[in-house]
């Protein structure tokens, strides 16, 4: 869902475009077009649609949202990028290494580049960054997960940044990297709102950063315009000016693609896609996913303490009925219907994107689809059906009657609560579904409001955020803060799995102890991953060329794309033959040697309706 959204600490997905499908007349909704070019910005100007449900924020140590992640890694500079193979690579630090007791990382920072009012960048910056996340709270608030295992972060010179561990951590080169983890900061800008960071928006317009792009303009709900920076280390964008317009339904942003207002338009869903692929003025391509989408079922919504919160329903706390719903819903059916084919059912909480990390149940341990299956362990569990055909839960006497949250403006979970009514009917269970807002949603789950909500995350090749948000450290306080929780999963198992696998540096014994955390979430039912969907984008043909980045595979299928790359990458149609075709690298520059840890990646946290922080 971010995607993400942060309610009193709590993270929770940001929906994703709504993936209505094609009409006959396609609405803008109220979408103010940003101004065109003036005569101070003339030059070749990238349009694209922005990311997910917009920006909840551009304060970089509170931002959740996909479309503020995009702004974010576009104008902030991070210690490490990424290559398509999910390899680390350079950015501000040219090299990394850990000790031989593998608890102190010393980083190499690049000499002579300098923040957009003039001043150095350093390795003091980075320190204070990383050391502010680590010690204050509400600067931890979207990354400070990350940095949890770290005990101190110092800069000796400007050029060596070291980092301290508790215990060793195999993952340090993937903390700081663009979109999905943490953006390195100007010391002496950003010092001077720690007091007040909570309340703090950073969206004057005048942002002093460092990356391939600068902020300015900003109009909330509306537009963010860049300019492009022309001597980015890691290799200048293409187009001279950058435009992300705000859409809030991607109908309409189809509608400015095609009438040439726009050039690049993601999160498409298949009816879109399949329309766009036929049309000789658009390209389309689609690239590996990174998301799953899923049913959250509330097993019992508490605190740290154990303090029980909500008004979810009693009844899901029985095993037995969470496993009765897995077994009762068809996820083939809506990989056909909801999806149209593009995606694959799901299993394991990683995406098989990330092969390191593919994990599928055991024979006999699947969860497939079993109407039969189903009633027969609801029958044996003391679950009596009533005259209206809905069971009576033996313990708290009371029908079967569940809540299920969806996303108001999000079309493939009005698709999938569909199917899931009437198939829980199958078995016993009647559902009401409650279409509603982002905020109000992800305010239910942070009290721990909801019976089911639909729910969907995004990761990169390093599942650790991902999986964090599954421990119990993840549960909230009992005043309500300090949690990032997804579903209200604890398991001490778990939790002794997790500091385990981010100690181990052997890719095969991680992804062994990997393994072990996904089978106990897939057989806790506390998520019912549904599937997993492939990433649709469309292209103006007659603008731009090259915003699909690295190679494709035999099937035409694209390596995970973030706009970080692909809008550098991106190159207008009328200097194409006259520019480079771009890097095989996500995130490397050409030319730029890349260190690379074997088997470490560090990976997109936030979660999506589609796909949001994400």
């Amino acid at each position: 869902m971010r995607h993400a959204m942060v309610r009193g600490a709590i993270r929770r997905r940001g929906t994703a475009l709504a993936a209505a499908t094609l009409t006959g007349a396609l609405a803008l909704g109220s979408v103010a077009l940003a101004p065109a070019a003036t005569a101070e910005s003339k030059g070749t100007t990238l349009r694209a649609a922005m990311t997910g449900n917009g920006i909840d924020s551009l304060n970089p140590f509170l931002a959740y949202f996909a479309g503020s992640l995009d702004v974010v890694s576009a104008v902030y500079p991070s210690l490490n990028s990424l290559n398509t193979d999910g390899s680390a690579a350079p950015y501000l630090a040219t090299k990394w290494e850990p000790s031989a007791d593998k608890l102190t990382w010393t980083f190499t920072i690049r000499d002579g580049l300098k923040w957009s009012d003039g001043k150095p960048i350093t390795a003091a910056d980075a320190a204070w960054t990383l050391e502010l996340i680590r010690t204050n709270e509400v600067a931890g608030t979207a990354n400070g997960s990350l940095v949890e295992n770290f005990a101190s972060v110092t800069a000796p010179d400007a050029t060596t940044l070291v980092i301290k561990t508790k215990k060793p951590q195999s993952n340090v080169p993937f903390v700081s990297i663009p979109y999905s983890g943490v953006p390195i900061v100007p010391k002496h800008i950003w010092e001077k709102h720690v007091d007040g960071l909570k309340d703090f928006k950073n969206d004057s317009g005048d942002i002093v950063g460092y990356g391939p792009w600068t902020l300015t303009d900003y109009k909330p709900e509306q537009y963010v315009k860049y300019d492009a920076t022309k001597d980015f280390v890691l290799g200048a964008p293409k187009f001279d000016h950058l435009v992300q317009q705000r859409y809030k339904a991607v109908d309409g942003a189809v509608a400015a693609l095609r009438s040439g207002q726009l050039d690049y338009v993601s999160d498409l869903n298949s009816t879109q896609f399949k329309a766009l692929k036929s049309d000789k003025k658009a390209d389309t391509f689609q690239n590996a996913g990174r998301r799953w989408m899923s049913v959250a079922l509330n097993s019992g919504a508490h605190t740290r303490s154990g303090k029980k919160i909500g008004n979810g329903n009693p009844a899901l706390a029985d095993d037995a009925l969470r496993r009765a719903i897995a077994l009762g819903t068809d996820k083939q059916t809506l990989v056909d219907k909801v999806l149209d084919g593009f995606g694959q059912v799901g299993a394991g909480y990683i995406p098989p994107t990330w092969k390191q990390w593919d994990w599928k149940p055991a024979a006999g341990q699947e969860q497939s689809y079993d109407v039969a299956k189903a009633n027969t362990l609801l029958d044996d569990a003391g679950y009596t059906k009533g005259k209206d055909g809905i069971r009576v839960s033996p313990k708290t006497k009371k029908p079967l009657k569940l809540r299920l949250g969806t996303h108001a403006d999000a079309a493939s979970d009005t698709q999938i609560a569909t199917y899931l009514t009437g198939w829980m009917k199958e078995i016993g269970v009647e559902l009401t579904v409650q279409p509603m807002s982002s905020t109000k949603l992800n305010d239910d789950l942070a009290k721990g409001d909801w019976d089911l909500l639909m729910d969907g995350w995004g990761t990169g090749p390093d599942p650790t955020y991902l999986l964090s948000i599954q421990s119990c450290d993840a549960l909230p306080l009992d005043d309500g803060t300090g949690g990032s929780t997804d579903s209200f999963h604890c398991d001490k198992e778990f939790d002794k799995l997790f500091q385990q696998q981010v100690t181990e540096f052997d890719p095969a014994q991680r992804a062994e102890t990997v393994g072990k955390m996904q089978e106990i979430l897939y057989e806790a039912d506390n998520n019912v991953i549904l599937y997993y969907g492939t990433g649709m984008t469309a292209t103006n043909a007659r603008t731009v060329k090259n915003l699909a980045v690295g190679k494709a595979d035999a099937a035409g299928i694209y390596p995970m794309q973030y706009t970080f790359g692909q809008f550098r990458n991106a190159t207008p149609v009328v200097a194409e033959k006259a520019a480079s075709s771009g890097s095989t690298a996500i995130w490397g520059g050409a030319g730029i040697a890349v260190v690379i840890i074997a088997g470490v990646a560090f990976g997109i946290k936030r979660r999506s309706s589609a796909g949001e922080r994400e």
